[in-house]
């Protein structure tokens, strides 16, 4: 698409990096995804990361930077103003000099699964956070309420990892307790306290992406009925719930929109208990969305509304249609 005017759309994860670049009219030039982090919290190479795959984007789109009209960016870990500086870097190509806007993750996430109207999107992956827009357009977090759903997959990990090694097992959790020796290459949960006696792991980020990689066995475990792995889950999950309603405190909507991002979050163990409390709970009423667009499309679409582009039906039904062919089926 050399020679039009085009718009980059970033998301910068804590485990994956996305980049979409497209028209206004919602024809995509470029979709590059890498599956290394965003976040200099979870890799010190994070700078490197991202340039390599703006830049990988650009050469696809076949344009120069120069003909990158506007360019937002959803980062994981851009929690407070003193972050700016180091997020910056991480979209910084001198020959890029658009506009640039940066956000926490969280709003992209929201601008692409509702569009940005009134609802919360709770995030649960590799971090965690609950956020939401309300009818007056207010950006509302859990953390303002010094709020955290430990829901990450780091969390469910440790926590899984924690009950086992206390005993807190039955017959029920034999298949957990397996791939978690397995997991940590351990003969028995006596080697296993060993392990965690000596911290696990020197680095924590290798820690944390250690335990982070076991989260998807503590949700498939729920599921199949394992009591240890449901008790994990139900506490995460209600911190969860909990978080919706602090920010539901703030909309004026009877029932909340409530979009879910993330392995854990969509997870089949999380989506049905959520569901089943939406429906059944006497708290504040909530009802699950499916997510429209994925968070690197919103920020895409953050980027229009900050030039000033009209968002037109036309626009997202071709995005729909252009994205589907540049990331095959779901």
């Amino acid at each position: 698409m050399a020679g039009s005017k085009l718009i980059m759309g970033i998301d910068g994860g804590g485990s994956n990096t996305r980049v979409i670049i497209a028209s206004p009219e919602g024809n995509i030039a470029a979709y590059i995804e890498d599956q290394k982090a965003a976040s200099q919290h979870r890799d010190e190479q994070a700078t490197d990361n991202v340039r390599k795959v703006i830049r990988k984007a650009l050469s696809v789109a076949g344009c120069s930077p120069g003909e990158i009209c506007g360019m937002a960016a959803g980062i994981a870990g851009f929690d407070r103003d003193q972050d700016l500086a180091w997020v910056q870097e991480l979209t910084h190509l001198p020959e890029m000099t658009c506009p640039k806007w940066h956000v926490n993750d969280a709003v992209a996430a929201h601008y692409g699964a509702l569009m940005a109207k009134p609802g919360i999107v709770v995030i649960s992956g590799t971090g965690s956070i609950i956020f939401g827009i309300n009818e007056e357009g207010r950006y509302i977090r859990n953390y303002d309420y010094h709020h955290y759903a430990a829901s990450a997959a780091r969390f469910l990990a440790y926590d899984a990892v924690y009950e086992a090694i206390a005993g807190h097992t039955d017959d029920t959790d034999g298949r957990l307790v397996h791939d978690m020796l397995l997991h940590w290459n351990a003969a028995d949960l006596g080697e296993l306290a060993l392990l965690g006696r000596n911290g696990f792991h020197d680095d924590r980020r290798e820690r944390d992406r250690i335990f982070g990689a076991f989260a998807p066995y503590v949700t498939e475990a729920a599921g199949a009925g394992s009591s240890l792995a449901q008790a994990v889950c139900d506490r995460s999950i209600h911190q969860i719930v909990v978080g919706i309603r602090l920010l539901g405190r703030h909309f004026q909507a009877e029932t909340l929109r409530v979009a879910c991002i993330g392995s854990v979050a969509n997870s089949s163990y999380f989506q049905g208990k959520l569901k089943r409390i939406a429906k059944d709970d006497p708290g504040r009423p909530f009802r699950l969305m499916d997510p429209h667009f994925p968070p690197v499309v919103g920020s895409f679409l953050y980027a229009m509304e900050q030039l000033g582009l009209p968002v037109t039906d036309s626009v997202l039904n071709r995005f729909e249609r252009t994205l589907s062919e540049n990331t095959g089926p779901s």
